[in-house]
């Protein structure tokens, strides 16, 4: 393939072939273009976690000080009422330094966020 520039995107040509009936294909994941953010994404995301113990809230909440928000399922230790109680008293902890919010959606999920971002605890429902 080359490449042939076209105003702010590259554009590309496909090649022609010289043997009979060989086909060529385009490397979709090869293809970068100039406007296009490079490394993965530069801003706050949502990341869905799992815990299974107390002790994965430390890679947890390197997410919430670096500004994602997280949506945590916490099925496996659903059970632990003790273990429930630490991380969510962590979590609060968290959330209060970066200025977040924590708050239980659905039966085993919490949603943790960051930089000011407030969850709305009203439900947003259909009609009828």
């Amino acid at each position: 393939m080359t490449a042939v520039p076209l105003g702010n995107k590259q554009h590309f040509k496909k090649q022609q072939s010289h043997v009979a009936g060989e086909q060529q294909y385009l490397d979709l994941g090869a293809m970068h273009f100039a406007d296009e953010a490079t490394g993965g994404s530069h801003g706050a995301s949502i990341k869905v976690a799992e815990i299974y113990r107390f002790e994965d809230l430390k890679c947890l909440t390197k997410h919430l000080y670096d500004g994602h928000t997280l949506l945590i399922d916490y099925s496996a230790i659903a059970n632990d009422e003790l273990a429930l109680r630490r991380i969510s008293a962590e979590l609060q902890s968290v959330a209060a330094d970066v200025k977040g919010d924590v708050a239980g959606v659905g039966k085993n999920l919490l949603v943790v966020t960051s930089n000011g971002l407030v969850v709305d605890r009203n439900k947003i429902r259909g009609s009828y």
